[in-house]
């Protein structure tokens, strides 16, 4: 049996050790080893070279899994345990220099998540939690927030790259939100602002055209906090989807029926 506890504490020191490396190449960054993956959608060295660092730590730590990588440096082959990874969450906001971006590792059975560690770089933040162990951000216990009515909400979203797809939705929620909740944020790191939902700083989140690695480990770093994560469409089992919503809880059912309202999206 695993221990959770420990895994998420060992996971925790690669993730920081990892974001270390993020944090001195930024200073030597090179603008012309950035490749365009897909429309506005980029990778960079930087990506790459932390992925091989992530990987190599995490399969010495619990050889038995696979992996689900962005970069796909490692491969899943129905092992009971696989590592999600995102080695560089907000690529687009480190080619720029602008805050925040991330490293973020969760580690799933093939049926749920099991622990999620998040380091923001820019603030040295390490947000954790594992299965029924509550959330963490630096050794402290955190929580989602208490907020209840609407228009006190502090929401934070994003304009995903399928803009083609996502257009009606992008403008249903703008016309839906702007004027009515307490502010309307844009991060570029959909791992860092779910885990500012955990901790309370925003009320609620959501994007599309999501994968795997963009929100596992904070999902559960939300769940542990207190707050609920489902799929725009309601589904609690939300681990295989691309359209999450994450909120306080108190939110949740304003949000999914002001998505329920949009035609449903495909990936």
């Amino acid at each position: 049996m695993l221990d959770l506890k420990q895994l998420t504490t060992d996971v925790c020191r690669i993730a920081t050790e990892v974001g270390y490396f993020l944090r001195e190449e930024r200073k030597n960054f090179r603008r012309e080893r950035v490749v365009e993956k897909h429309a506005h959608d980029y990778v960079s060295y930087v990506d790459k070279e932390s992925e091989v660092r992530v990987v190599k730590a995490l399969t010495a730590l619990l050889p038995e899994a696979g992996f689900i990588t962005e970069e796909g440096s490692a491969t899943y082959q129905d092992e009971p345990y696989c590592w999600v990874i995102d080695p560089l969450d907000g690529t687009t906001n480190y080619i720029h220099d602008e805050a925040p971006y991330c490293v973020s590792i969760a580690l799933r059975s093939r049926t749920e998540l099991l622990l999620g560690v998040v380091y923001e770089v820019c603030r040295d933040e390490c947000f954790y939690a594992w299965k029924g162990g509550k959330a963490f951000m630096n050794g402290e216990e955190i929580h989602v927030s208490n907020v209840e009515d609407i228009k006190d909400a502090f929401v934070i979203t994003e304009l995903p790259y399928n803009h083609l797809q996502y257009k009606q939705t992008a403008l249903h929620l703008i016309d839906q939100l702007y004027g009515v909740v307490g502010g309307i944020r844009m991060n570029g790191s959909a791992a860092a602002a779910i885990c500012y939902v955990a901790i309370g700083r925003f009320d609620a989140w959501m994007e599309a055209f999501l994968g795997k690695w963009d929100y596992s480990a904070a999902a559960l770093i939300v769940q542990e906090a207190g707050g609920k994560v489902t799929d725009f469409y309601g589904e609690d089992h939300f681990i295989e989807g691309h359209h999450i919503i994450a909120t306080n809880g108190n939110l949740h059912p304003f949000f999914q029926k002001l998505l329920l309202e949009v035609p449903p999206l495909n990936m």
